[in-house]
């Protein structure tokens, strides 16, 4: 089977609808509610036929999206457990949020709190507060502007940690979030002090778990299948990524359900190392990785997901990312496969245009719609 579908980043929507991300878009349900519908409407009307629409990159699933839901804390997964251990929130305006940086520098791994600790946390009890207003209110209303309204059938809160109605939660891998909290220097340590960042990387893997169930429970949405967001691990070698990312991800694995690992740089080399990840059950891998060798490893029944690179997507032609595009599906031999992409301003549309027609164009192709299953 071939699908495809592609996400509107905040910088093309901040361009193309003057909508500002501040911090009251991601704290306040109802302006968060009103743009995301007006964001999708808009999406919808300009991109008919494309399975394009607005949320945050490789995350949400257009066929699990609809107008009732409300994304309480829809905050990167990284940077809601970094506020939890004491970053502050950096909001723009005009792109995706971050949090300050390296907040657990210097800090020893013995030093963090118990991870259930962190479900006392302010952040942790305004999200809690804020599901259970929208789930003991069915006629909650959005406040007045141009895009308010009721919703008939009663909204949805979707919590921190998922992006629709299918129980796919969606973390940072625990390289990653090293990466954030520690900074670069997690690079330099994982070679000289390895037993105190497995230690480190263990107890993130173990906060992200407790985190995940707190909210599943919470907003009564089962856990089907979780997004771990593994961008770090393309900066070094497959004994590293057995050593630190397969323990961490195995945990989660093993506790939440199946893995679904995204890698976004060239991952060729690590494809072993990752068929060593307990419960894992799709691929989502960038445009430099081959997958004819993901295919040789994993074999045909492994869910692959594939985006293209910038280049292709900024190109003045579509050549290349049709070239690129058939490569793909010519070392997919005939597996499941999904086309991903998220457009930022600067990309040329007529790419993913073409990219779209020869999704399309395939005999298993198959559509996915807003609200589908």
């Amino acid at each position: 089977m071939i699908t495809i579908s592609g996400t509107l980043s905040k910088g093309w929507i901040s361009q193309a609808l003057g909508v500002r991300f501040d911090r009251d878009y991601y704290f306040d349900p109802s302006r968060r509610h009103a743009v995301d519908c007006m964001c999708n409407k808009h999406a919808a009307e300009r991109f008919p036929g494309m399975a394009l629409f607005y949320s945050e990159s490789n995350l949400g699933q257009v066929n699990y999206w609809d107008q009732s839901q409300i994304q309480i804390g829809g905050i990167q997964p990284n940077m809601i457990l970094g506020m939890l251990l004491g970053a502050d929130f950096l909001p723009a305006d005009d792109r995706d949020a971050d949090i300050t940086a390296n907040c657990l520098a210097g800090k020893d791994p013995a030093e963090l709190p118990a991870p259930e600790s962190l479900l006392g946390h302010e952040l942790i009890r305004l999200f809690d507060e804020q599901i259970a207003r929208i789930q003991n209110d069915t006629r909650w209303e959005l406040r007045p502007g141009p895009h308010s309204h009721r919703i008939a059938d009663g909204p949805r809160p979707i919590p921190p940690f998922f992006w629709d109605t299918s129980g796919w939660a969606a973390i940072h891998g625990a390289m990653t979030s090293a990466q954030k909290f520690y900074g670069e220097t997690i690079f330099l340590d994982i070679k000289t002090e390895p037993k105190t960042c497995l230690q480190m990387m263990q107890w993130i893997a173990e906060a992200f778990v407790v985190l995940c169930r707190h909210f599943s429970d919470v907003a009564d949405l089962p856990i089907t299948s979780v997004h771990v967001g593994e961008c770090s691990s393309c900066m070094v070698g497959p004994e590293l990524v057995e050593s630190f990312v397969v323990p961490a991800a195995s945990k989660i694995g093993q506790e939440l359900g199946p893995i679904r690992l995204h890698s976004c740089g060239p991952s060729t080399r690590l494809l072993e190392a990752f068929s060593k990840i307990a419960n894992l059950h799709s691929l989502d891998l960038g445009g430099e990785t081959s997958i004819r060798k993901a295919r040789e490893i994993f074999g045909q029944e492994m869910q692959i997901s594939v985006a293209p690179l910038p280049d292709h997507m900024s190109a003045d032609s579509t050549g290349p990312i049709l070239a690129w595009a058939k490569q793909m599906l010519e070392d997919n031999s005939g597996g499941d496969l999904q086309y991903v992409y998220h457009f930022e301003h600067s990309y040329n549309i007529d790419t993913v245009r073409a990219l779209t027609d020869f999704a399309k164009s395939q005999p298993d192709f198959q559509a996915l719609q807003p609200g589908g299953r």
